[in-house]
Parts: structure tokens; sequence; C-alpha cells
């Protein structure tokens, strides 16, 4: 049994590119119907609820395939990334 006090870390491998790839196609779906993706997905990533993310182009089923710590890693590895 692991030590309690110790940080554990978790990683989602393969999934960064899954997530980067989801977020890309639900922003471009959600462009294509007129919408603001980054109003949209903080909508959506602080709800829950999929209704803020637009049917188009399946985007909402493909989003929620994702669990959204996955996607807030995403955002936050693309950002960190960015502004080094």
């Amino acid at each position: 049994m692991a030590n309690m006090e110790e940080t554990m870390m978790f990683k989602f491998g393969a999934d960064e590119n899954k997530a980067a790839n989801v977020l890309k196609k639900v922003c471009q779906a959600m462009e294509e119907k007129g919408y603001n993706p980054i109003n949209q997905l903080v909508g959506y990533l602080l709800s829950g609820d999929p209704a803020y993310v637009t049917s188009h182009n399946d985007a909402r089923s493909m989003i929620r395939k994702l669990e959204r710590d996955e996607l807030l890693e995403e955002l936050i590895r693309s950002y960190i990334a960015t502004n080094k």
C-alpha cells in the first residue's frame, strides 16, 4: 500500500493527443455554428452540462467521451507550452 503522505502522480499518456484532437474538432464545430468556443467550453467545463457544446459534426458526443479533467489537463499543457 502506498504511503498516503506522498503526492500521487497520474498521467494520461496517449489520451493527451486524443484530448487535443477532440478539442480542435469541437472548437471548429462551434465556430462553424457561430458560437464562441472559449465561452462555450468554459460553461461546459464548469457545469458539466453538455448543452454548452453543439451537436454539429458530432462535437457533443466526442467531448462527452472524455473526462473533464482530461480536457483541463490538455488546456493547461497547451497554455504552459505556449507561454514559457
